[in-house]
């Protein structure tokens, strides 16, 4: 709390007391500042002070998880690959069908990517060295996936199941059958996962609406939800 103090006036005097120096300096700057921490929970708790969130949260910008950016996940595994090139001095590729092993995998809903890309960066990295020949097999793939698997199951997954008793009123509740709550549990689970209505409904409706001309998997997504009284800005929230 005392740094923050410190952080605090430079801020809004410009004024610091550089370290091993008995003297104050000026600068003239712009601060940008990130968080993977709830900080109005820290100001809660008194953790962090108030009037310094208040002046560092001029404007705020929400970073996804890389499980809400699986777009992202192909472009990335291909840099990781290239940069492991780079540091080792030998390039390494994957064959055509361990590759779609990999992506089908890592793309899914439950793929939880906790370490968000640095779990991505050890994973290329594992297959990459375990691929002496220079090309990543099925084999290297499965295997590496079963280390993910295993890494991920220690996540807590209350974390991730949702409650529908925090989340539907409670008469509601009591007129939905149990197959049906299955079913919305794990709507809503995707829901959180995913970084829009739009994302949500391409997973959610991944087979059928492969078997139409025309799917708007927002709009049907839009109207499950709504069956339960529920709209995709309360899912998200809650």
């Amino acid at each position: 709390l005392d740094e923050q103090a410190m952080v605090l006036r430079a801020i809004e005097e410009r004024l610091f007391l550089p370290v091993g120096s008995d003297r104050e300096v000026q600068s003239d700057f712009q601060l940008i500042a990130g968080t993977n921490c709830d900080l109005q929970s820290a100001v809660r708790t008194g953790q962090f002070r108030e009037d310094l969130l208040a002046r560092i949260n001029l404007w705020t910008f929400h970073l996804p998880s890389l499980r809400q950016r699986p777009e992202d996940i192909e472009p990335n595994l291909d840099y990781e690959l290239e940069q492991f090139a780079k540091a080792h001095g030998a390039k390494v590729t994957f064959n055509k069908e361990a590759r779609q092993r990999f992506l089908h995998f890592s793309t899914a809903a439950d793929a939880a990517w906790s370490g968000n890309f640095r779990d991505l960066n050890a994973a290329v990295t594992r297959m990459a060295t375990f691929s002496p020949g220079g090309r990543i097999t099925v084999d290297v793939v499965d295997r590496e996936l079963e280390r993910l698997k295993a890494s991920w199951s220690s996540i807590d997954l209350d974390a991730v199941e949702p409650d529908l008793a925090e989340i539907c009123d409670a008469e509601a509740l009591l007129q939905i059958d149990p197959f049906d709550k299955a079913q919305l549990v794990e709507t809503i689970r995707v829901c959180r996962l995913s970084r829009s209505l739009s994302d949500a409904g391409r997973k959610l409706f991944a087979v059928t609406r492969m078997k139409k001309g025309t799917s708007n998997d927002a709009d049907r997504l839009r109207k499950y939800l709504a069956r339960f009284g529920l709209k995709w800005e309360s899912v998200q929230q809650s």
